[in-house]
């Protein structure tokens, strides 16, 4: 039996195995109200199928202007929650754990009448320029975070993963470039993480489930320009502190820039080990993680808890089945009998 499919207890969660569906963007809210439509149901339901340990639901927005663009989820009212909930009985109806993620756009939000910032810095000349936050206003965006999360929890979700990644609010906050705030919330590293910690531990007081936290451990700038890995290995000690059960680690977003790294198959996961070492809870890796026989190796070898697969199952919705036939794991079981015939031994 492989390790990468065989039933774990991690992050407060029971998993049938270790591969988690990453939280990916779809854009097909048409109707732009952040409800789910007949898409989110057929495509989270046919990865249920697949028998992935954990579906995470997509970035959904804690506000309208939150949105990364007007096609995204939401999850500020309760007709959005009326269908979150159908979604979620739906994927636990095929036996499948379901988690979402909760998210701010900040300044990336492209749609947004009044995208919000720490600070008035654009994300490049083609996004508009944010408004400096108020106090008043980080209070009511941390108050929507939370709203969202009781929402969530009300819909039936086991798990919350809140997007600190990938230049989003959270990630713009910590940022020692972005955020240029002279406030409680900027200058010192700890100053920085200040919007982060208030907000889950806000969150914490209304949701008992797997909290979860994406980070991007590295802006592929210049030092001085981002935070250094040894800052964020002090973050991750924080969020684990504060109540985070499980770190799930990308890299870039925040600024206008491409890696400045070589990029091969997990490429990324050498920032997740290196936060691994100064944590005690689960820590995920994301990244051009197609090949079973890596993901394999990555989990025997302790570098990582769980794997995130996003591309790759848009690109092979029996991903976990081909990765059994790799493996040579004929403990795996497709969904059903009929499924089962299906799988490559």
């Amino acid at each position: 039996m492989s390790k990468l499919l065989s039933p774990v207890k991690l992050a407060n969660l029971t998993l049938a195995n270790r591969v988690v569906m990453s939280p990916m963007c779809m854009y097909e809210v048409k109707k732009e109200d952040g409800v789910a439509e007949p898409f989110h149901f057929v495509h989270y339901g046919a990865r249920a199928l697949s028998k992935a340990g954990l579906i995470i639901i997509e970035a959904t927005a804690v506000e309208p202007d939150g949105r990364i663009t007007n096609n995204d989820l939401g999850l500020w009212n309760e007709e959005q929650q009326t269908e979150l909930t159908k979604l979620v009985e739906l994927l636990h109806g095929f036996d499948a754990q379901v988690g979402i993620q909760l998210s701010h756009a900040g300044r990336k939000a492209v749609d947004a009448s009044n995208p919000l910032a720490p600070s008035a810095v654009a994300f490049n000349e083609r996004y508009p320029l944010p408004s400096e936050m108020t106090l008043a206003e980080i209070k009511r965006v941390q108050d929507s975070f939370v709203q969202a999360a009781q929402r969530a929890a009300n819909a039936g979700v086991t798990m919350i993963e809140l997007h600190g990644a990938h230049g989003y609010l959270m990630d713009q906050f910590l940022s020692p470039f972005v955020n240029q705030r002279t406030d409680q919330y900027g200058g010192s590293l700890e100053n920085r993480y200040r919007f982060v910690k208030e907000t889950v531990q806000a969150v914490r007081t209304v949701f008992s489930g797997s909290l979860w936290m994406r980070l991007s451990l590295t802006d592929y700038e210049e030092p001085g320009r981002q935070n250094s890995l040894e800052d964020w290995q002090q973050v991750a000690q924080w969020l684990q502190a504060d109540g985070i059960d499980c770190l799930d680690c990308s890299t870039g977003g925040v600024v206008d820039k491409k890696p400045n790294i070589p990029i091969y198959d997990g490429y990324q996961v050498p920032f997740a080990a290196a936060i691994k070492q100064v944590v005690d809870i689960p820590v995920a890796a994301v990244g051009l993680l197609d090949n079973p026989d890596l993901c394999e190796y990555l989990l025997q070898t302790n570098q990582v808890d769980l794997v995130l697969q996003g591309r790759a199952l848009i690109r092979n919705v029996n991903w976990l089945a081909d990765a059994a036939a790799k493996l040579h794991d004929k403990s795996f079981q497709a969904y059903n009998d009929s499924y089962q015939r299906g799988v490559k031994r």
